[in-house]
C-alpha cells in the first residue's frame, strides 16, 4: 500500500502493528515512547501528526499524536483502522467539573457525551461514544497499581476550549446564550470532566470495529478556578502516560 495521506505511514513502517498510543502533542511522543520497554524510534511527521514505534510486552506499537479536537482525532484514528491497528489508547489531560475530583486523578472515560461535531460524521447523535470494557477493567488497574486514584465516568466532548467549555474571557464575552450555565448543568448529570477528543474516538472505534478507551490527568479543578499549576502538570501527565502505558501492556498480554 502507499503511504496514507495525512500520517505519511503504510503497514511495512508500521510492522503491521495492532496498538497504538496517543498523546495529544508532538513533542509527547518521543517522551511516551521511551516508556515502552524499546522505543525504536520515529517513523516521521506527516501533516503535524509525529509517529514513532517502539515494542512492548513483544509486540509492535505506534505512538502517535492526535493533535487538538474531534476532526484532528478523528482523521489519526481513521488512517491507524487502515494500517490494521485495533486498539487504541488515548492520553489526555483535562479539567474536573466534580468537588470530589481533584488535581493530580486520573479520570478513565467510561463514555463521553457528544457535544462535539466530528462524531456525527461516524453515527447518527442516537449512537453511544462508550469505552471497551476491557481497556477500562485495563485502565482502572493499572491506576491502581500505580498507586494512582482514579475516577471512572462520563467525560463531555466539546468543539470548542472556551465558549463549548463555558470559558469566559476577561470581558466576560463570546459564550453564546446556548452554553452559559452549561457547567453547572453537567454537574448537576454527573459529568465528570470537559475534554475535546474522545467521543469521535470512541463512536469510531464502535463503528470500524475496533477497541479504544481514554485515560486524562486533571491538572484543573474548574470549580475551584481556571488556572493550571505548570509546575504540576508535566507529573501529571506523566503519570497518565505511565497508566496508559501499563494498561497497553496488560491488554497486549
Amino acid at each position: 500500500m502507499s503511504k496514507l495521506y495525512n500520517l505519511a505511514l503504510d503497514e511495512e513502517m508500521t510492522r503491521s502493528a495492532r496498538y497504538a498510543l496517543l498523546p495529544t502533542y508532538s513533542e509527547q511522543v518521543p517522551t511516551v515512547a521511551d516508556q515502552l520497554d524499546e522505543n525504536l524510534g520515529e517513523l516521521g511527521t506527516g501533516r503535524g501528526f509525529k509517529s514513532y514505534l517502539g515494542m512492548l510486552a513483544g509486540k509492535e506499537v505506534l505512538v502517535v499524536s492526535s493533535g487538538v479536537g474531534g476532526p484532528s482525532i478523528s482523521t489519526v484514528v481513521h488512517e491507524l483502522t487502515i494500517l490494521g491497528v485495533d486498539t487504541i489508547l488515548r492520553i489526555g489531560t483535562t479539567g474536573a467539573i466534580q468537588e470530589d475530583v481533584h488535581v493530580g486523578e486520573m479520570i478513565v472515560a467510561s463514555g463521553s457525551m457528544r457535544l462535539d461535531g466530528a462524531s456525527a460524521n461516524y453515527a447518527p447523535v442516537e449512537y453511544p461514544a462508550i469505552s471497551d470494557h476491557r481497556i477500562l477493567g485495563a485502565l482502572e488497574e493499572a491506576a491502581a497499581g500505580l498507586g494512582l486514584n482514579a475516577h471512572t465516568g462520563i467525560s463531555a466532548t466539546t468543539d470548542t476550549f472556551y465558549p463549548g467549555q463555558e470559558r469566559y474571557s476577561q470581558e466576560g464575552r463570546h459564550v453564546i446564550e446556548r452554553f452559559r450555565g452549561s457547567m453547572r448543568e453537567l454537574k448537576r448529570l454527573g459529568v465528570l470532566c470537559y475534554d475535546m477528543e474522545t467521543a469521535p474516538l470512541l463512536v469510531q472505534a464502535g463503528c470500524l470495529g475496533v477497541r479504544a478507551g481514554c485515560v486524562m490527568g486533571v491538572v484543573v479543578n474548574r470549580l475551584i478556578h481556571e488556572s493550571v499549576d505548570i509546575t504540576q502538570r508535566g507529573e501529571i501527565e506523566d503519570n497518565a502516560v505511565k497508566v496508559a502505558v501499563a494498561a497497553m501492556k496488560s491488554l497486549i498480554a
